[in-house]
């Protein structure tokens, strides 16, 4: 499994979407407001997800 990295857009909790903010030891803080329905999900803005439950789908887009 490939660990996310700052900017690194991942998915994860049956298709939730976020750009990772900051990599932790065991988890990422994500934002969430990436996602075009971020408003519709009455979503927090932000959320933290354990490095086992996500999937990188696009590397950061900062490089």
């Amino acid at each position: 499994m490939k660990k996310a990295e700052v900017g690194c857009i991942i998915e994860f909790k049956d298709g939730l979407q976020g750009i990772v903010e900051k990599v932790n030891e065991n988890s990422v803080i994500v934002d969430l407001t990436y996602m075009k329905n971020y408003r519709a999900l009455d979503l927090e803005e932000k959320t933290v997800v354990n490095h086992k439950n996500y999937k990188v789908i696009k590397d950061s887009v900062n490089a």
